[in-house]
């Protein structure tokens, strides 16, 4: 399944998040929910835990100037990588 995030984690409901994600489930980070994806964030640590694929959306790094801070264990991609993934996973969540 695609999670799509798109608010900080402090704007949304990060346990039942947490709950709802399984193993080889993807979670892509776009718009404000790329703060969470940041080296050093509060909830860095609790996704990079998660047995899940971790993407976040290139533009929407650098329109808030974040770029080069977020974390290299997240695969940075663009709008025709994002298509690839909503094509792949038919069922998609968005938080």
């Amino acid at each position: 399944m695609l999670y799509t995030l798109s608010h900080p984690f402090n704007r949304c409901d990060v346990s039942a998040l947490l709950h709802l994600i399984m193993k080889d489930d993807v979670l892509l980070l776009l718009q404000d929910g790329v703060i969470a994806g940041l080296s050093g964030s509060v909830y860095i640590e609790l996704l990079l835990n998660m047995p899940i694929s971790l993407y976040a959306l290139q533009d929407d790094l650098e329109a808030r100037g974040l770029i080069g801070y977020c974390s290299n264990k997240i695969t940075i991609i663009g709008y025709s990588d994002f298509v690839t993934l909503t094509e792949k996973h038919g069922s998609q969540i968005a938080c």
